[in-house]
């Protein structure tokens, strides 16, 4: 029983999360890009990658470590 739960669970998780995707508004792709050497190429990267992604495209997204 504990099983059949789980697993429905999980079928409810995976279903209802699948298809969203959220992509970064203008504003959050010129703050993110403020710290780069090239503005404007970040810039057009992003907006490029923010295309591509409402397009249904797959994407790969760099992961920048945390630093304080």
């Amino acid at each position: 029983m504990k099983l059949l739960l789980d697993f429905s669970t999980f079928l409810l998780v995976f279903f209802s999360f699948s298809n969203e995707s959220f992509s970064l508004s203008d504003f959050q792709i010129k703050r993110f890009c403020a710290k780069e050497k090239r503005v404007s190429l970040c810039i057009k990267n992003l907006q490029d990658k923010r295309s591509d992604l409402q397009k249904g495209k797959l994407i790969e997204i760099p992961v920048k470590p945390y630093k304080r």
